[in-house]
């Protein structure tokens, strides 16, 4: 038998990583020795990249706190609202330019994103580690549906996506990053994340088809991958799409 007794209380949605009966209750975690905080909050299931605020009998610690027998914890989330800036972040400050990397079980996610102009890296057959190490280099925030990446200790800022819906995963990372005021609708390739710029007809009359030629005049082409878009019907649709998504912009 561990000879010490700490209670731990996680809040908010902090509690989905927790196992059954240990929803919003406080939780009694017995230990040996003086372990650094970090580890017993990832014993119980909780990723440290989705933490940003620990309190030990109600005085903010890091990390690097060590356990003491007898210690009651407070484990809190990103605050959006709260303004706790007098007090101990544990999270990295949010990047100065919001990019994601999407994990392989979320292309289309990954594509919705793109859709609303977010810098959006995505590859179907990149390992955990390679996921990891171009989030760490590019400063992206991953997005993911396998909360044991976010347990790496490279990662600085992630978010583990709770539905299996596409659309319904877009409205939670919006409402979870608060992005309703960065979306820049149509101004990324679906394909390939580049970004799509105007461009001379002539440069692109020969890859185009009889009909587009008679009935467009303006073109785009994607800066990296040179894909061709049009203002179509699909232009149409996908706007429509964009608007049932996040609701008319003012």
């Amino acid at each position: 038998m561990k000879p010490y007794l700490a209670n731990f209380r996680f809040y908010e949605e902090l509690n989905d990583f927790l196992g059954p009966g240990c929803y919003k209750k406080t939780i009694e975690y017995r230990f040996g020795g003086q372990p650094a905080i970090k580890d017993p909050v990832e014993v119980l299931g909780v990723p440290h990249s989705e933490i940003d605020l620990i309190l030990v009998n109600n005085q903010s610690v890091g990390f690097d706190y060590r356990l003491q027998h007898g210690d009651r914890v407070a484990v809190y989330p990103v605050f959006e609202s709260l303004d706790i800036s007098p007090l101990q972040h544990l999270r990295a400050r949010p990047l100065r330019v919001t990019r994601f990397m999407v994990d392989v079980n979320l292309g289309k996610l990954a594509r919705l994103l793109r859709m609303l102009g977010f810098d959006t890296a995505y590859g179907n057959r990149l390992e955990d580690g390679e996921i990891v190490d171009l989030a760490d280099r590019e400063k992206r925030i991953i997005l993911t549906r396998d909360r044991r990446l976010l347990f790496r200790k490279a990662v600085t800022h992630g978010y583990w996506v709770r539905s299996d819906d596409p659309e319904t995963q877009l409205g939670e990372v919006m409402q979870r990053l608060d992005l309703s005021a960065q979306v820049k609708p149509l101004q990324r390739c679906l394909r390939c994340n580049g970004i799509i710029e105007s461009v001379e007809r002539a440069q692109v009359w020969s890859s185009l088809e009889p009909l587009t030629r008679r009935f467009y005049s303006e073109f785009y082409r994607c800066a990296s991958c040179h894909r061709v878009y049009w203002e179509g019907s699909h232009v149409e649709n996908m706007s429509a799409a964009i608007r049932q998504l996040i609701g008319p912009r003012s």
